[in-house]
């Protein structure tokens, strides 16, 4: 009885270590895929700070979401992420935002508002600054990532003082402490 109780501990433990091992291949790709989709979304040429792209993999299959103001981004989005080696499927959610002459002054006096405020300044910094600005139709929605509350906090207050906006929600993220 022994001998068929050992082998039966040695059994289990193998199968439990095949199985992680093979989740942790499966995870490998997924990480990398979902990397070089990130990476590849953000160096789009005519990607800005009034463009919002997100992305979710899962299973071989990518799906875009977000917002663009040019029809040429969300093409060209779909086009990239094709090429990424992993990815079987793509799945274009982008919304285009209407043309507006009015959405697109709105958008400049956003801009200005918000990454005129001196707090605010550093995150125009970057090559895609971590604040994007939406208007469609009047409306404007934030999206991105602060470094605190009081910076998500002056950026919502910013963006209502713009004149001509109909409503501002206010989406961003604020990091998360000790990162």
């Amino acid at each position: 009885m022994q001998p068929q109780l050992q082998k039966l501990l040695l059994f289990t433990s193998l199968t439990a270590l095949a199985a992680t091992a093979q989740q942790a291949a499966l995870n490998a790709p997924r990480t990398a895929i979902e990397k070089e989709v990130r990476h590849e979304l953000v160096m789009l040429p005519y990607y800005s700070v009034f463009d919002n792209l997100g992305y979710k993999v899962e299973d071989g299959t990518v799906t875009l979401s977000g917002q663009a103001v040019r029809p040429t981004l969300k093409s060209d989005a779909e086009n990239v992420v094709k090429r990424i080696e992993g990815v079987q499927r793509v799945v274009n959610n982008i919304e285009v935002l209407p043309l507006s002459p009015n959405d697109d002054r709105i958008r400049l006096a956003q801009y200005r508002a918000i990454y005129g405020f001196s707090s605010l300044q550093r995150y125009a910094l970057s090559a895609v600054p971590s604040i994007h600005i939406i208007v469609k139709n009047g409306n404007v929605t934030l999206e991105g990532v602060v470094a605190n509350q009081g910076d998500r906090d002056v950026a919502g207050i910013q963006a209502n003082s713009v004149a001509g906006v109909f409503s501002v929600t206010n989406n961003l993220q604020v990091e998360k402490p000790g990162k």
